[in-house]
């Protein structure tokens, strides 16, 4: 007895071959609009859906699957006296294979010049309809929407006439997974369309991009999932040149290097561990920036992550060649560069665009039972929105490197203290349970290397009391830079006044934890 595929997709990679070896299974084929036309010109018979139907595609094809001809085939099941006298009855025939994927939603929205009514066209209706009822029915039907399984199912074909009831419960689930994806990029881009920012339900989708070896630690399972949309401005983006796989932590620390690059225009260079910056470095040029970084903490650079906003070239390569470094990403690599570098076989060597622009998307969290979300922190701010609190003002050159910290503290473990000489980060105090400790830790860092003269000190969150501007000043700080909001800002003021410290506050806080 003949069986029958109804065959429908977009992706019409390996279509034909593999209609002409189901033809060759005794198949006969039913299909639709550019498929039917692909498999004509192949020379493979095909059965139109309006001959199956008895009734004509309508509404620019909008109506031409959704009938009980073709939904009954799909959902009778065939132990079931009643559903196999029902389809006799209304002469429908069982479909024993569907094979078909969905209109392109996500290529058209992915388009910067896509219209409303594009995206709308673009959603399917009769394709989700026919991969659902096929996957429910999978007990008797095969479903397949990814041409990768083709091999699969021809093999079983071919090996005992059907496919095993496994592989079938396998492609469903597949199918399932495929739908939802899709729908959740259909209910994300008209969330956005109506401007809905807290909806009632979060639809998230995300692909897979690579299964990591291992998680945080060596017994922690970990996959890379990348937006379904994909930003070029992030990790999942870059290109990696060279060097062995990523690693969990590796894509942790990238992104977090990455962020902090982002909120300078001028050459900078970032050092990352453990997702905290150990030295952000600018300058005039490339070169300049990644010394600033390096010397900012030449001892915590060790096995860390640079990210650097300018090409590397060779001047660049020759200094971080001498270092052990796990990352290196870049816009690009100058030839000569790459050469150096390339010759460590381990050092991942990445490319990033950086002329794009920073994500606007919600930060997402995990949680037992739930999910954080969140808007990022990506408010611009500058001397302008600020306000000198005390009376000595800060100095124009006080005030640029004000600016340079207040755009690194932001990008460290709360409680976050940051201290900035001129051109780079001179001590970083993070993650401390009270804020003075974090002082502490800065400073002792800054003194250690003697490069405490002169120093900008930045907080991320105001002073619960005037201990740590005390321990400051009386350690060569000169200018402190704070968001304010304490109950006892004023005893900060006073204090700062009583040792001639300038001091500003942002009125905006930058916790991250």
């Amino acid at each position: 007895m003949l069986k029958r595929a109804l065959i429908s997709v977009s992706d019409k990679a390996g279509i034909v071959e593999f209609a002409q070896e189901l033809v060759a299974l005794n198949f006969e084929i039913i299909s639709t609009g550019g498929t039917k036309a692909a498999l004509d010109q192949a020379g493979i018979a095909t059965i139109g859906i309006e001959d199956v139907t008895a009734f004509p595609e309508m509404m620019d094809g909008r109506v031409k699957t959704l009938h009980p001809k073709i939904h009954g085939g799909l959902l009778g099941r065939r132990d079931l006296e009643s559903h196999v006298t029902a389809m006799t009855t209304h002469e429908i025939y069982p479909i024993d294979l569907v094979v078909v994927n969905l209109y392109p939603f996500k290529e058209t929205i992915s388009r910067p010049d896509v219209t409303e009514a594009e995206a709308i066209e673009n959603i399917d209706i009769g394709g989700p309809s026919m991969l659902r009822s096929a996957a429910k029915n999978h007990q008797f039907v095969t479903v397949a929407v990814d041409p990768s399984d083709y091999p699969t199912i021809l093999a079983e074909y071919k090996a005992t006439g059907e496919t095993t009831f496994a592989t079938r419960q396998k492609l469903a689930a597949k199918v399932f997974r495929h739908t939802a994806a899709y729908d959740a990029l259909i209910a994300s881009y008209l969330t956005d369309l109506v401007g809905e920012t807290e909806p009632e339900k979060l639809t998230l989708t995300y692909d897979l991009k690579q299964s990591l070896r291992y998680g945080e630690n060596s017994h922690q399972s970990a996959d890379f999932y990348q937006d379904a949309l994909p930003k070029n401005f992030s990790i999942a983006s870059a290109e990696q040149l060279h060097g062995k796989e990523l690693s969990y932590n590796n894509i942790r620390d990238a992104d977090a290097a990455v962020k902090i690059a982002a909120e300078y225009d001028q050459p900078i260079a970032v050092a990352v561990k453990h997702m905290n910056p150990c030295g952000i470095g600018t300058g005039e040029t490339a070169y300049e920036a990644f010394m600033n970084a390096y010397e900012a903490d030449p001892v915590s650079i060790f096995g860390g992550i640079v990210v650097i906003n300018r090409p590397v070239t060779l001047e660049v390569a020759n200094q971080m060649k001498n270092i052990f470094l796990e990352i290196i990403i870049a816009p690009s690599f100058d030839a000569d560069a790459f050469e150096v570098l390339a010759q460590k076989k381990n050092l991942r060597l990445l490319t990033l665009d950086f002329s794009a622009a920073v994500s606007e998307q919600a930060e997402v969290v995990s949680v037992l039972g739930g999910l954080l979300v969140q808007s990022p922190d990506n408010q611009k701010e500058g001397p302008a929105d600020w306000k000198v609190v005390t009376k000595r003002q800060p100095t124009d050159a006080e005030l640029a490197t004000m600016a340079f910290a207040w755009n690194g503290v932001k990008h460290v473990k709360s409680n976050a203290i940051l201290l900035a000489n001129g051109q780079r980060t001179v001590g970083i105090g993070a993650g401390q349970m009270n804020r003075v400790g974090s002082v502490k830790i800065a400073i002792d860092q800054a003194t250690a290397a003697n490069q405490i003269e002169g120093a900008v000190l930045a907080s991320d969150a105001f002073f619960p009391m005037s201990d740590s501007v005390e321990y400051a000043a009386k350690h060569g700080i000169k200018a402190i830079i704070q968001p304010g909001g304490s109950i006892k800002d004023q005893e900060s003021i006073d204090m700062a006044d009583q040792y001639g410290i300038t001091m500003i506050f942002t009125n905006l806080r930058h916790f991250k934890h």
